[in-house]
C-alpha cells in the first residue's frame, strides 16, 4: 500500500517588523550615545568603589599622564575662546580670529602659552602628534597651568574640575596640581577613577 504524500510549502517569513525594530534601536543608540573624547597620552585610573557621577556640562577636565604632563579641556567652545584670549591678554599674545576658533575646537590642549600659535598653526595630525610630547606648565616659575585655571573659570563661574590621572603618575605632581587649585581657593574637584567591585562578605 503506497503512502500519501504530503505537499511541501514554501516556508515565508515577514522580517519587516524585525527591520523596523532594528532601525529603531539603531536611532536610539545613535541619539543617546555620547562621545569620548580623544586624549593626548593614554591614562589608566587608579579603581575605587565610589559610583558618584561628575555632570556632562560646566566641566573643566584636569588630565595628567603617567610621566606628570598635564593636559585641559573645557566641555563649550565658547569658553575655550573667551579662555585663550584672557591667556593672551595676560602673556602679552594676540591671536587672531582663525586662531581663536581653531583653539575652541582642540579637543585638548597642553602646551606652553609661547608654543600656542605654532600649534594652532598644525593640521590635527601634526597637533596629536606633538601634544603628547608637550604639557602645560607647572613649575613654580612659571605656573601656566594655574593662569588656565584662573582666567577658565573667570570666563565661566559654573565649571566644575575634574581630575583624572594614571595609577602611575607621581605623588609629587599630583600634589602640585592640587597645591596650584588651593592656591586658587579652588578645593572642590573630581577625582575621575574606574569601578572596582566592593569586597566580598
Amino acid at each position: 500500500m503506497s503512502r500519501a504524500k504530503i505537499q511541501k510549502k514554501s516556508m515565508f517569513i515577514d522580517m519587516t517588523a524585525m527591520s523596523d525594530v532594528t532601525v529603531l534601536l539603531l536611532t536610539f543608540f545613535m541619539l543617546t550615545a555620547s562621545f569620548v573624547k580623544k586624549e593626548p597620552v593614554q591614562v589608566v585610573t587608579p579603581a575605587s568603589i565610589s559610583e558618584i557621577k561628575i555632570p556632562e556640562t560646566n566641566i573643566m577636565s584636569i588630565l595628567v599622564g603617567p610621566d606628570g604632563k598635564i593636559f585641559m579641556s573645557l566641555d563649550k567652545q565658547s569658553d575655550m575662546a573667551a579662555t585663550l584670549e584672557a591667556m593672551g591678554k595676560e602673556y602679552g599674545l594676540s591671536f587672531t580670529p582663525q586662531e581663536i576658533k581653531k583653539f575652541s575646537l582642540c579637543q585638548t590642549f597642553g602646551v606652553p602659552i609661547s608654543h600656542m600659535k605654532s600649534f594652532l598653526a598644525l593640521s590635527t595630525e601634526q597637533q596629536d602628534r606633538t601634544l603628547k610630547n608637550q604639557g602645560i606648565p607647572c613649575d613654580s616659575i612659571d605656573n601656566q597651568f594655574k593662569a588656565w585655571v584662573r582666567n577658565a573659570r573667570a570666563t565661566n563661574h559654573d565649571l566644575r574640575i575634574a581630575i583624572k590621572a594614571d595609577q602611575q603618575t607621581p605623588y609629587a605632581v599630583i600634589k602640585k596640581v592640587m597645591n596650584s587649585l588651593q592656591d586658587l581657593k579652588e578645593n572642590r574637584y573630581n577625582l575621575i577613577t574606574s569601578l572596582k567591585s566592593g569586597p566580598e562578605e
